[in-house]
């Protein structure tokens, strides 16, 4: 059994900023198995869980308490940390650029900060997706929970659908395969682009 998570900032004034595509992704895999309409609130976090099989999960905390969620789920499905994935935006990323990690420090993102201090261990998966960064000089809270821009939209949608696809995989065949596939894919695609 696995967990994914997406986190994000609950209450519509949130719904479509760029703090909450972890939520988008996670909504994105609930439609596919038709579980849309089955979310179900426990420790302060939405959840479905597909019948026999994985868990997802959508903290109702804000961004930066979202561990609690995350830790609470874990215990009462009996998930290790191994098999949690936690989908992030991420600024230091391109606009719609994909990164899959086993591991790692919480990069300054102040939710898996959360999370990691609430686990006890960095040792679980998290797919970051990225939010671009804009203008440098503008207060980077402010940027993450603003919407994106009518240009960005495209590609943060499809971005959206392949994060899904990893989660997916990361539940059917475990972070490495994601990690295979999708940065891989995003460094074949910036060796085309010249970079």
């Amino acid at each position: 059994m696995k967990l994914v998570v997406g986190l994000g900032n609950p209450g519509p004034q949130y719904r479509d900023t760029r703090h909450n595509v972890g939520f988008w992704v996670v909504d994105e895999v609930a439609a596919r198995w038709h579980l849309r309409d089955a979310w179900r609130e426990r420790d302060e976090a939405l959840y479905v869980k597909q019948a026999g099989g994985s868990v997802l999960a959508k903290p109702l905390t804000y961004m930066n308490l979202s561990g609690f969620a995350v830790s609470r789920l874990g215990q009462f499905f009996q998930i290790e940390p191994a098999n949690i994935l936690v989908i992030v935006d991420e600024v230091a990323l391109p606009l719609g650029r994909l990164r899959a990690r086993p591991r790692g420090t919480a990069g300054g993102h102040n939710g898996l900060k959360s999370v990691i201090e609430q686990l006890g261990t960095s040792e679980f998966a998290r797919l970051r997706i990225g939010v671009g960064r804009g203008d440098g000089r503008r207060d980077l809270a402010d940027f993450v929970t603003s919407k994106f821009e009518l240009d960005e939209r495209d590609t943060i949608h499809a971005a959206t659908l392949r994060a899904a696809d990893a989660a997916e995989m990361f539940i059917s065949d475990g972070i490495e395969r994601v990690m295979n596939t999708f940065n891989a894919a995003n460094d074949r695609k910036q060796e085309e682009n010249g970079a």
